[in-house]
């Protein structure tokens, strides 16, 4: 009995012991934590190819049609409607994002007076109106005839009243009121000239550096309609092209944010320097007029002929002035007079946030903007950009909402408000959330005026985002092409050779401030790309789409003219779509440092052939950034290999986030507070913008050319100061590529 009591005993105890092993091993096997799948996940390809699937057409219309309504200027009551609608969009139970805001910023605008118009007369020496500038377009739709579309204006022109002899100063640039100034007294003049070459902010700027008291700014036909002028069956509403009374409105700011706040996010506590301390907005009453006024003024003026460079689209000579009118024009002895009654005030406006947050790095950020403000109706700028951001947010967010997707990493979606006024949504929260946003943001993806026609697509980016964009580019159909890609129909368009890729679609730089990437590229330093396609330039002049800032960007003219049946609102769409996801799920940032040390080598070698013969002979040597060149080079190539030779998946995680923080934050090593004094918000050495024209880096650049100029020797001491700026600020990005240090 006791002999089987043992051996039960006994038998107990080894099958108590292999279970307890099995036991042990099975569930040491079987019970690693939920997580660690999640870690280790990579983008999924089929989800991909399900968002392309379900990116519609209709729903692109209907977003623009819902959006242009009503005119939406920066915090009028159209403005509002907008951020509810966009707010119930990603607020929607079955379609919407996981959370949405409203983020409320105090700022300083510039408004025409509803109750005293501005105007701009002809007056003869008993001031009695010879002539006046019509003071709003003629409408051809009934959207037009809405009250709320605003007058024409130069937002940020001071009120005032300016009288004198008229004079032709071509595009307002610093050499053309140079050329001027030779042979015409210009001090107490009024000056036209027309859009392009320089920017609006600058023009009165430059002209009052030489006593011009007023300026009046118009569309050419040449430089936007390729000449044509007739409304009865050659602009709107038979084509794409600007009618004769079209006046592109805009903000007359040298610099982005608002005005008040520099650097300080404009709450309601906020300090606010005095409006007198502003700088980088007109000194002088300024006002927009339509060619067609234009035309009266310009083909009356006396004087010499205008340089053959300044002649325009117009059906007369452009002659400079004498100042004034011809003797034979019934203008003669005449003043041009601008009677401005603009006023400033601070009011509320809106960013509209929605966010879908990440399931394992909840803390790195994806950032998807585009403004939500518009001049009028503003079909095409931006609501283009909005209507595409609101149905990819409809996509995803009915993704999350089913539970067949969440993202890795948090996807913020930004809906700015009075970007129009100087991209001030998106300034001020960058100068918000400074700290949060640097340290945490892995990329900010702009579509602003998503379409301006539907030939190519067309993008500008920092070079280490090359390489996803071509690949979200290869996967997407181009509008009217069957088995032809984005990439493939970009590359007809606009292409160059590569030493490491051979012929690749030409991706632009990100050098100026053209739009709202322009705070998270330049103040902040993030990895970024504006997007939209466009027109087959071999075909047009036209600087930009026609109606651009116009009472015409409305839902006709887009539906009409731009991109009937919305394919190429589509294209941008799941373009910039799937850029947007691969950012957000890929385990591995699809970022290539080889393309950024590509983009480098060639800003390089323009600087040695434009600048080395000249510094040589200060005594300034190119030799330290030609090192830094060369050592980011095999810092990027060095980590290239790395990531090549490891099995990211099966690594452990803090492997891959380190490689990850190293490309997210090499953009930032770029920056340097100190470079730009004179240029607000500009810290990116590398891609800030440059008066000098020269593609290369632009604070040598422009000192290159101040010195060569001047001929000074603290001038040519600036030279070598920003060659040691850029050369460090490579170095500095390289030692970011390390492994360790």
């Amino acid at each position: 009995m006791l002999k089987e009591a043992l051996i039960g005993t006994l038998c107990g105890a080894v099958v108590l012991t292999i279970g307890i092993l099995i036991g042990h091993f099975g569930i040491q096997k079987n019970s690693a934590p939920s997580w660690v799948n999640d870690v280790a996940k990579d983008v999924d390809e089929a989800l991909i190819q399900q968002f392309l699937s379900e990116v519609e057409t209709f729903q692109l219309q209907e977003n623009l049609r819902e959006l242009t309504k009503v005119p939406h200027m920066a915090t009028s009551p159209g403005d509002e409607e907008t951020v509810k609608y966009v707010l119930k969009r990603w607020q929607d139970p079955e379609t919407g994002l996981d959370e949405a805001w409203r983020q409320e910023y105090e700022i300083y605008l510039s408004f025409p007076n509803p109750t005293n118009p501005n105007k701009v007369t002809v007056v003869n020496s008993l001031d009695s109106v010879l002539f006046t500038v019509r003071e709003r377009e003629v409408n051809y739709t009934a959207d037009q005839n809405d009250p709320q579309v605003v007058q024409p204006f130069a937002a940020y022109s001071p009120a005032g009243h300016a009288k004198g002899k008229l004079v032709f100063a071509n595009q307002g640039k610093p050499s053309d009121f140079q050329h001027l100034n030779k042979t015409i007294d210009l001090r107490g003049t009024i000056a036209i000239t027309r859009y392009g070459g320089e920017g609006r902010g600058r023009k009165a700027i430059n002209a009052a550096a030489y006593g011009v008291v007023g300026l009046l700014v118009y569309t050419d036909p040449l430089d936007m309609n390729d000449g044509l002028m007739s409304d009865t069956n050659e602009t709107y509403p038979h084509s794409w092209y600007l009618p004769p009374t079209g006046v592109e409105r805009g903000a007359y700011n040298r610099d982005f944010g608002d005005l008040l706040t520099p650097y300080l996010a404009a709450k309601e506590d906020t300090y606010r320097i005095p409006p007198e301390d502003i700088t980088g907005i007109p000194p002088i009453p300024t006002q927009p007029i339509g060619f067609q006024d234009a035309r009266t003024l310009i083909c009356a003026l006396a004087g010499e002929a205008a340089p053959k460079d300044w002649q325009g689209g117009l059906d007369c000579i452009y002659n400079l002035g004498g100042p004034g009118f011809k003797p034979t024009s019934p203008f003669n002895n005449s003043d041009v007079k601008l009677d401005i009654y603009n006023e400033e005030k601070i009011v509320n406006s809106s960013n509209v946030m929605g966010v879908i947050r990440g399931s394992v790095e909840p803390d790195r950020y994806v950032i998807y903007g585009n403004h939500r403000d518009s001049w009028v109706h503003g079909a095409i700028d931006p609501s283009s950009g909005t209507a595409v951001m609101l149905e990819i947010t409809r996509v995803l967010g009915r993704m999350v909402k089913k539970g067949k997707w969440r993202p890795r990493r948090s996807i913020i979606f930004g809906s700015w408000g009075a970007e129009e006024f100087g991209l001030i949504g998106s300034a001020e929260y960058t100068e918000e959330y400074f700290t949060k946003l640097s340290e945490r943001t892995v990329g900010y993806i702009n579509v602003d005026i998503s379409v301006f026609a539907n030939a190519t697509l067309s993008a500008s980016a920092m070079p280490s985002m090359q390489s996803v964009i071509f690949r979200a580019a290869k996967q997407v159909n181009a509008p009217g092409f069957d088995s032809t890609s984005v990439y493939d129909n970009w590359i007809r368009y606009t292409n160059r050779t590569s030493p490491a890729h051979g012929i690749i679609p030409r991706v632009g730089y990100l050098t100026g401030a053209g739009s709202d990437y322009a705070a998270f590229v330049h103040y902040l330093g993030i990895t970024s790309i504006d997007m939209s396609y466009t027109y087959d330039r071999s075909k047009t002049n036209a600087r930009i789409y026609p109606a651009y800032h116009t009472a015409y960007d409305t839902f006709d003219y887009a539906s009409r003219f731009i991109d009937p049946g919305f394919v190429a609102h589509q294209a941008v769409g799941r373009t910039a779509g799937n850029i947007l996801i691969r950012l957000a799920d890929s385990l591995l940032l699809p970022f290539n440092c080889k393309d950024y040390a590509e983009s480098l080598e060639d800003y390089l070698n323009t600087a040695v052939n434009l600048y080395q013969k000249d510094l040589i002979a200060k005594s300034i040597s190119m030799e330290p950034l030609s090192k830094a060149v060369a050592n980011f080079r095999k810092e990027a190539e060095q980590l290239d290999k790395v990531i090549q030779s490891s099995d990211l998946a099966n690594e452990t995680p803090l492997k891959v986030r380190k490689i990850n923080d190293q490309l997210m934050l090499m953009d930032r090593a770029f920056l340097n507070p100190l470079a730009f004094p004179n240029e607000y918000g500009f810290r990116h050495v590398i891609w800030a913008s440059s008066s000098s024209g020269k593609p290369t880096f632009p604070g040598i650049a422009d000192a290159f050319a101040q010195a060569n100029s001047s001929h000074l020797a603290s001038d040519w001491k600036k030279v070598h100061y920003h060659l040691s700026v850029v050369a460090q600020a490579i170095d500095g990005a390289a030692n970011m590529l390390k492994e360790v240090i």
